[in-house]
């Protein structure tokens, strides 16, 4: 009998220990890659892209041919008197008459040579198809930067969970030494009650916390498409390491390269010189090339030829150019102020994440220098508690004076905290601007 106890104790034992194991803990790059996957607005974007690139081709561009097919049959009623003269001066007066006819035939339509219109338009579809597959880089870094953000702040707010347990669990440690204290008359009444209160106030923060924890991990699941919004994310960081390699020189160089909106801004650039050389096309000749090929069966009511058919093939080539048409002036002088905005445009963008670039790295800089100095304060504000812990066990410090050690404490963890968060959120973007933040992939 105490035996099968001994069994039924272990098996409910492992039960629960299985039952209590959490979740696979999932790690930034896991995150990234199942927003990748499933995040609804990417779906979008590579559906964009993939337009973009049905649509580049020749044929798109106006350089195929254009064949139609066409059958029609049209019936002709006439209730008014018809009269036909012959070329033997026979005169024929027909009244109410009903004729018809049937046709089917074959049209081709091409343009051979419209002035490089045609070459130029399939440049620009091409243009069109790499800024798909620049829109498309685009949203995945924003993607990466926003869930690779989140992920940091979930990170942050669990690291002040814990920051806030462990404060609750001061205070009821401090709780419990008044409340011993205070019933071997040690201590006063009142210094019991601030006891009591200081712990309550601390069960709130933490609960408040614990608020801000579900909040974020919302976010990251909306971030990733997750449809079970209120699912735990189990993330497997517990720290958040900074890198503090980042130099500016090199940072900069490479978003010259690779940054994103430069490159789709120099891509608005050609497509402006492209439409300049559209209207500059008017300049040049025009050559087309058209044909039809059909079949033609007419009926006659009243008439000695009752029925006329016949089977035909026509074709040939225009050639013309365009003389006048008095808008090319104004079209052709709009182009060029048109490329000359979007180069301004694209030197104010290049100053504009210079500028971004060099502050937010002046921040990182800093950030880096507190991080240190901040460290250090909690390093000595941990020595301060556990000597003021110390002399309040042996009466010699009082219950709000240890109070205000532990909120340096709290307020020293929570400046690593803050810290640590801001120097890698401007990790973050320096990494973004200069194109590398697929990094966090790897």
């Amino acid at each position: 009998m105490k035996r099968n106890n001994i069994i039924r104790c272990w098996v409910l034992g492992v039960g629960c220990w299985l039952f209590a194991t959490p979740a696979s803990a999932q790690s930034l790059k896991e995150c990234i890659s199942r927003a990748l996957e499933n995040n609804y607005q990417m779906h979008i974007t590579r559906n964009e892209e993939e337009i973009a690139h049905n649509n580049a081709t020749w044929s798109n561009a106006g350089g195929s041919p254009v064949v139609d097919a066409s059958v029609a049959y049209r019936p002709t009623f006439t209730n008014f008197d018809k009269t036909t003269s012959r070329a033997n001066g026979e005169t024929t007066t027909v009244k109410n008459a009903f004729d018809n006819s049937l046709g089917a035939g074959v049209t081709l339509n091409w343009t051979i040579f419209d002035g490089f219109k045609i070459q130029t338009s399939y440049k620009q579809l091409q243009l069109l198809e790499k800024q798909g597959e620049t829109s498309t880089r685009m949203a995945v870094e924003d993607l990466i930067a926003d869930i690779s953000s989140e992920y940091y702040n979930c990170v942050q707010q669990v690291i002040r969970r814990k920051h806030y347990r462990y404060t609750m669990a001061l205070s009821r440690e401090r709780l419990r030494i008044a409340e011993l204290n205070y019933q071997t008359g040690r201590f006063s009444g009142l210094d019991y009650q601030l006891a009591r209160s200081d712990f309550h106030t601390d069960s709130s923060s933490y609960v408040r916390q614990k608020e801000a924890v579900v909040k974020s991990q919302i976010r990251l699941n909306q971030l990733m498409a997750n449809k079970e919004l209120n699912s735990s994310v189990n993330i497997s960081d517990t720290t958040i390491r900074v890198r503090d390699n980042l130099l500016l020189p090199a940072l900069w160089e490479r978003s010259l390269a690779a940054n994103t909106s430069l490159l789709y801004a120099r891509q608005n650039t050609q497509m402006a010189e492209l439409d300049y050389k559209k209207v500059t096309s008017r300049n040049y000749p025009y050559l087309k090339l058209n044909g039809q090929y059909g079949y033609n069966m007419y009926f006659y009511d009243k008439s000695v030829t009752r029925e006329r058919q016949n089977l035909a093939f026509s074709g040939g080539l225009t050639l013309g150019i365009n003389i006048f048409d008095g808008n090319r002036k104004r079209e052709r002088e709009n182009a060029q102020l048109n490329i000359r905005n979007r180069q301004l445009k694209l030197d104010q963008l290049q100053l504009d994440l210079q500028a971004q670039l060099t502050t937010c790295y002046q921040t990182y800089r800093t950030n880096l220098e507190l991080l240190s100095l901040q460290q250090e304060n909690l390093r000595i504000a941990r020595n301060n508690y556990e000597s003021a812990l110390d002399r309040y066990k042996l009466g010699d410090l009082s219950g709000f004076d240890l109070r205000q050690v532990q909120k340096s404490l709290l307020d020293a963890e929570e400046n690593v905290l803050k810290v640590e968060y801001d120097a890698k959120m401007c990790e973050i973007t320096l990494l973004l601007i200069s194109g590398d933040i697929t990094e966090f992939m790897k």
